[in-house]
């Protein structure tokens, strides 16, 4: 893949510029009193981590850092090294932790399907039965399974274990069948030896049913969940021509990195650090340490590799986001794996950035690079990280960690030109030494912005109207709500319509300047008349109302206005 060019190099709409330094440069440090920079986002409320979960003589320490999120109902579901909380956010604006579930393992990664929790677990410290004394007790890497149904009384029902462990899993259903769920398991830790988990080894490439080069697909049945099983072993990297299962890029085509530093992590691709499943189109895409893969999961037991992508730049493929519409997706990149500072003012935009690729006819093409804007110091760790879209009806919109980096609200709808049009930050943890901290994942879920920050807890934010993004559109993603959500586990949106969506629609044309006059002035005069007749209860009116501006609306740049108008209409 060739690099895009220095796409973030100068100013860019939403960001700074040199007459208007951006507020993110300088932030004073502090643990839970560093200074911050905002834009185009209110926050509402920070939680600290709960006892038992942060060490406040050390709030980065490895054992107690804050992973990633999922969320069920009015909970979410927050990671951590040391187990999992559970808080309330039925209130955005005042989060109650309701359950703390101490477990330790490490990497402690949640998702939720139903009343069941699943959760990672990497280190040799873990023990089946969650004990804190690692010296004893029966070791455990593998998947864990709890049963939420009473949610201040969560119970571990299963335990898979797994030859390496488990980085990170990714939930998988199957349309066709609602009586199970899939997990498939990217396991990225050294091979357990034979002795703790039966045929378990180390074996090259070519030698007998080696535990590397795969992901493990596990079987979980809703109504018995402590019957989950592997099924199958899939051997995602195979190169096609020759039957190596060790088909992919097998470490750096360079000695050193485009920086010039070392290589860290190496593009080994021996497993995926995540998998993002999206079963409504039947594609997962893959971000498997040195090369990004789609996948085909319409038959979930037994995915199968379509496509594959590498990047010279890219040290470590780490997740994937697809677009709503399945026709984009974005990888990140976690260049230093996630602890080194590598959003300084001498790192190039495509270090450690998402790259942005079409998918044309099964097929990836690359568009571009995105990386935060702003640069970082050298006490900060910061590199691309988890993020999510945020449901706004006709545009490509996502929110993404960036560990002390903070978060970016970018659009992407126009692939090759990436922008962003929303932040927040915070100064480093210590102003001399990187301690870790920043965003591990920030996600929508039901009208917010969710992060959990590894030292400092859980941040809730509202999206601002701005110039970039209007209140229409911040209402109509609002107006979308889901039972549940998991990064990894994209659901098909879908816009009930409303005066909010057709609205979104309306100012987006007016943003592009593409209505023209006198039919801006028109189609607001509409919306707003058949709006207040909607509300008077005078459907014949709002009917007519729109039906009428529709029948004026032509030209093909203007349909998805047209269609949510008629849409809107039908629904009244």
């Amino acid at each position: 893949m060739i690099a895009a060019g220095l796409l973030l190099a100068g100013a860019l709409p939403g960001t700074a510029s040199a007459a208007e330094p951006d507020p993110r440069v300088g932030l004073g440090a502090g643990w839970l009193d560093a200074e911050t920079a905002i834009s185009n986002l209110e926050h509402l409320a920070n939680r600290p981590k709960p006892a038992g979960f942060v060490d406040p003589n050390n709030p980065g320490a490895g054992s107690f850092i804050a992973s990633d999120l999922g969320f069920g109902g009015k909970y979410a579901f927050l990671g951590n090294y040391n187990g999992f909380n559970i808080v309330d956010v039925s209130k955005p604006a005042d989060p109650a932790l309701v359950t703390s579930v101490v477990c330790p393992g490490g990497q402690g990664d949640p998702s939720v399907f139903g009343n069941l929790v699943f959760m990672s677990v990497e280190e040799t410290r873990g023990r089946v039965d969650c004990g804190t004394n690692s010296s004893v007790g029966t070791r455990f890497q593998g998947v864990r399974i709890f049963d939420v149904s009473d949610v201040r009384n969560p119970v571990q029902v299963a335990a898979v274990q797994l030859c390496r462990g488990s980085h990170t899993h990714t939930v998988v259903t199957d349309p066709k069948d609602k009586n199970h769920v899939y997990i498939y398991n990217s396991g990225t830790a050294g091979v357990r030896p034979a002795s703790t988990l039966e045929g378990c080894n180390n074996n090259p490439a070519d030698g007998e049913n080696p535990s590397r080069w795969r992901i493990e697909v596990i079987k979980v049945p809703l109504a018995a969940p402590h019957q989950a099983a592997v099924v199958n072993e899939a051997r995602l990297f195979t190169d096609p021509a020759t039957g190596r299962i060790d088909g992919l890029q097998n470490g750096p085509t360079t000695p050193r990195h485009p920086s010039g530093g070392t290589w860290s992590p190496s593009p080994n691709t021996n497993t995926c650090h995540d998998i993002t499943a999206y079963p409504e189109i039947g594609l997962a895409a893959g971000a498997c340490q040195g090369n990004g893969i789609l996948v085909d999961i319409s038959d979930p037991a037994n995915p199968v590799r379509i496509d594959e992508v590498s990047d010279p730049n890219f040290a470590y493929w780490h997740s994937a986001t697809f677009n709503n519409d399945g026709t984009k997706v974005i990888f990140t990149d976690e260049w230093g794996g996630g602890s080194g500072a590598r959003c300084r003012d001498t790192d190039q935009p495509e270090w450690g950035a998402n790259a942005i690729f079409d998918i044309v006819d099964g097929k990836m093409e690359f568009r571009s690079y995105y990386k935060l804007p702003a640069p970082q110091t050298l006490a900060e760790n910061c590199v691309a990280h988890n993020g999510s879209l945020i449901p706004v009806p006709g545009r490509d919109i996502m929110v993404q960690a960036w560990y002390q980096g903070g978060l970016s609200v970018f659009d992407f709808t126009d692939s090759a030109n990436p922008r962003e049009i929303a932040f927040f930050d915070r100064g480093p943890i210590n102003p001399d030494r990187i301690v870790s901290g920043g965003y591990w994942s920030v996600y929508w879920y039901n009208g917010n912005l969710f992060g959990n920050e590894m030292a400092r807890g859980l941040d809730v934010f509202a999206l601002k109207p701005s110039q970039h993004l209007s209140a229409a559109e911040i209402k109509a993603a609002s107006q979308v709500k889901l039972p549940e959500f998991n990064a990894q586990h994209q659901p098909k949106i879908e816009w009930t319509p409303s005066f909010a969506v057709a609205r979104a629609h309306y100012d987006q044309a007016v943003r592009a300047n593409t209505l023209g006059h006198p039919m801006t002035s028109q189609v607001d005069k509409f919306l707003e008349r058949a709006e207040k007749f909607a509300a008077e209860g005078k459907r014949s009116a709002a009917v007519a109302q729109l039906g009428a501006i529709s029948n004026q609306i032509r030209g093909d740049e203007h349909q998805a206005l047209k269609q949510a108008i008629l849409d809107l209409r039908a629904s009244l």
